[in-house]
């Protein structure tokens, strides 16, 4: 996007609230949402509600990317202008942490329950 673009977008008030504003701002809750129970499915591998907690943080991280990126790819300014730019990119990164999260707790899981499986086999034998 070339300079006099971002130099000829309108500019709002920073504490104006804008439809785009409040998208983005959206998306960013939903993808700190998933964020924190990717962590909590991270922090809790062996728990019984892993696997659906997994879920949700990758569904709430994906949802963040998408939208987050929709805002980012239909602002026509940059910061200030009242697109949600700032807010799109932090729901992109959010969400991307949100799924590496997932990621890492559903690999955790996997290998403490190896591990778990090899203990029994070691003891019953």
């Amino acid at each position: 996007m070339p300079i006099s673009d971002l130099l000829a977008a309108s500019t709002v008030d920073a504490s104006t609230l804008t439809s785009d504003r409040i998208v983005a701002t959206a998306a960013v809750v939903v993808a700190l949402a998933g964020a924190i129970i990717g962590g909590l499915a991270l922090a809790r591998p062996t728990s019984h509600s892993r696997k659906r907690r997994s879920a949700v943080a990758l569904a709430a991280g994906v949802t963040g990317v998408l939208v987050g990126g929709l805002v980012v790819v239909t602002a026509d300014g940059g910061p200030g202008t009242g697109n949600g730019i700032v807010g799109g990119y932090a729901a992109l990164v959010l969400g991307l942490l949100a799924a590496l999260l997932v990621g890492l707790a559903s690999a955790r899981g996997k290998r403490v329950l190896r591990t778990e499986d090899r203990a029994i086999d070691s003891a019953g034998a």
